[in-house]
């Protein structure tokens, strides 16, 4: 039977209704806020191509903290930005680094609120590649892990709740479970590996902010290639064979494909990131007037928890949860 006698738009009518029957949902404890930390104290350097974002100094990622926290935001991520970089991005593993003080800053400001902290080298290393060059100027997979695994350490010791990878060296979730097992943190921290972290365009306004763009060259060598799905199901699953907790596909709205198959093959959870990019094009159209920018972000939010995302990383989390 049809129409007349089916009608769709019955269950449509009224607010109440459409939520009634609605399938997917997005609250703030969907989604994860990056924040980038420098030095100093009371420092706010706002990023231009990136508008209501800004670089903070750890009290103020403490205080940010706080208000993610009231707004019941599902935690924070954070990426550092250092005074000095050199060739192996050791500033990385610093327990006094610029991420170890704000992740102490920000459980103290908000004990229950999860802190992520990023693994990665680009931020730390003068040349600005994720990991230790080599002979020939390549990265060196091998040498590196010894690396991201201090760091992981490192941020555990200072209280992350979670430690992410995102460098796409080959093994570093495993070199990375086996030094926080060492250390201690076998029961009591978690490990989110970029699992299937795509070489994208969308990155660019988060290498301003975070000063990470590659001196030379690019990262397609170890960042994988856009045209490529079934590698992102291998990537997933050789990271979760080595111990990762949670997987995430980097970035989200170009790769909904991904998403929805990295769901539908493996159990776990799946956190995707909505990158600079996409969160910058939205900001700079709606500051035009040519879309509703608050509209579009929850649009675009929703697709990505309707792929199948049980996690989002985006730097809309604190505004949208405020309206949430």
């Amino acid at each position: 039977m049809s129409f007349p006698f089916h009608r769709p738009r019955r269950l449509r009518r009224t607010a109440r209704l459409r939520a009634m029957v609605r399938e997917t949902s997005l609250a703030p404890a969907h989604l994860i806020q990056p924040l980038f930390v420098h030095s100093g104290e009371g420092r706010r350097t706002e990023i231009a191509s990136m508008p209501g974002q800004a670089r903070l100094s750890p009290d103020l990622v403490a205080e940010e903290a706080a208000r993610l926290d009231r707004l019941g935001v599902g935690g924070a991520i954070l990426f550092g930005i250092p005074d000095v970089k050199d060739a192996i991005g050791s500033g990385a593993a610093d327990p006094d680094g610029v991420v170890p003080r704000a992740i102490r800053a920000a459980k103290e400001a908000a004990p229950a609120l999860p802190i992520w902290a990023d693994v990665c080298l680009c931020d730390y290393t003068d040349h600005g590649h994720c990991g230790r060059l080599g002979d020939g100027g390549a990265v060196d997979n091998d040498a590196t892990l010894p690396l991201l695994a201090r760091a992981a350490v490192t941020y555990a010791a200072a209280g992350a709740d979670v430690v992410a990878p995102s460098d796409m060296m080959d093994g570093r979730v495993g070199e990375i479970r086996d030094a926080l097992d060492e250390a201690g943190f076998a029961e009591t921290v978690a490990i989110c590996s970029y699992a299937a972290k795509y070489a994208s365009a969308f990155y660019g306004p988060f290498r301003e902010a975070a000063g990470s763009a590659p001196a030379f060259g690019d990262r397609r060598a170890y960042q994988m290639d856009p045209a490529n799905v079934r590698e992102a199901l291998r990537e997933v699953e050789l990271d979760l064979d080595e111990g990762a907790d949670l997987v995430m596909v980097k970035p989200a709205l170009a790769y909904l494909d991904v998403v929805r198959v990295v769901r539908e093959t493996f159990d776990v959870p799946v956190a995707a990131y909505a990158v600079s990019g996409e969160f910058s094009m939205v900001k700079a159209a709606a500051e035009r007037g040519w879309i509703d920018g608050d509209a579009v972000a929850r649009e675009i939010l929703l697709s990505i928890r309707r792929a199948g995302a049980d996690v989002i990383l985006t730097y809309f989390a604190s505004e949208l949860a405020e309206r949430l």
